[in-house]
């Protein structure tokens, strides 16, 4: 099976009740963990790659990389750039074989992003390729993102149905609440499920996205922290949550600082029980066991994409 784009996965989402899981890759264990439990789990699956994660694996290494998970799971697999800011980085993913590309222009005015984003659509559609667009921005830091609690701002349902009627984008990131890395809350996060309401109501069967939804899964920052690391604090969106969102109008969750969690986690354990061992194999072999367990439990516990391939 070749690569597919997120059209047709977002319209059987919508009408099921569920979100399909699009998971960042940097390397080849993480991409292997991923793709193990997506097949395990019978589950269609999307791959992200951030412009900084295609830098620091090139963009050729990662596509064969994705090439090799198609054959050997026969999943249906899109590719997503994360996080695009410029046209020309779209551009050059979108020429280089990604089916889905993310232009992010929510640090705009609302005009210039509008602009922005049709410019990247009216290049994307007739190659074959969807695209996703920002209204709102999330707080937290995430490879090039990078946003105080003072600029965040939620999306105002005002706003939604004006830029993808301008725009002509497939799918739309909203902020509700959630937010990029492990990220300190002040008290329980909770998202704004009133705006997701509306939203919905607005854009009726259109795909919503959640970016920064990892859960920051407790034992994962306290073998970090136990292993002298220092992430005081960190939380996440708790999984129920999530859950009631995949039931919505939400019907791609992003899942990135739990899968770092997850490899960084079991590293340091490791590097603290063996301090000797110095072949990668013997620590980026349980980090890639490690990341497969963490998906195939968002896979059938929070999305509710199992089954769905």
């Amino acid at each position: 099976m070749p690569l597919v784009t997120t059209k047709e996965m977002f319209k059987k989402a919508y009408e099921g009740g569920y979100a399909i899981g699009a998971f960042n890759v940097n390397n080849m264990e993480i991409v292997q963990g991923i793709t193990e439990a997506a097949k395990e789990a019978n589950a269609p699956l999307i791959l992200q790659v951030s412009a900084g994660a295609r830098k620091y694996a090139n963009h050729t290494y990662l596509m064969k990389l994705i090439d090799a998970a198609v054959i050997e799971t026969g999943l249906p697999i899109a590719v997503h750039l994360d996080h695009g800011d410029t046209f020309e980085l779209c551009k050059s993913c979108i020429d280089g074989g990604f089916t889905s590309v993310m232009i992010d222009g929510s640090h705009l005015s609302f005009e210039d992003n509008i602009k922005l984003t049709k410019q990247v659509v009216d290049y994307a559609h007739p190659r074959g390729v969807v695209v996703e667009a920002e209204l709102g921005r999330l707080a937290g830091i995430e490879d090039a993102v990078n946003v105080s609690e003072a600029d965040a701002a939620y999306t105002d349902p005002n706003e939604v149905e004006e830029f993808v009627q301008r725009t002509g984008v497939d799918s739309l990131a909203i902020a509700i609440g959630t937010s990029h890395g492990a990220y300190k809350f002040k008290g329980e996060a909770k998202l704004r499920f009133d705006i997701l309401e509306e939203i919905q109501k607005r854009l009726p069967g259109f795909p919503i996205v959640l970016h920064g939804a990892s859960s920051v899964i407790p034992e994962y920052v306290e073998t970090i922290n136990k292993f002298g690391g220092q992430m005081p604090g960190a939380k996440g969106v708790p999984e129920d949550m999530l859950r009631k969102a995949a039931s919505m109008a939400v019907c791609k969750i992003n899942i990135d600082s739990d899968l770092r969690l997850a490899m960084t986690a079991t590293i340091r354990k490791m590097f603290a029980e063996n301090p000797s061992e110095f072949d990668p194999r013997k620590y980026l072999g349980p980090a890639r066991s490690e990341i497969k367990k963490l998906v195939l439990h968002k896979l059938n516990n929070v999305l509710g994409c199992a089954g769905k391939a």
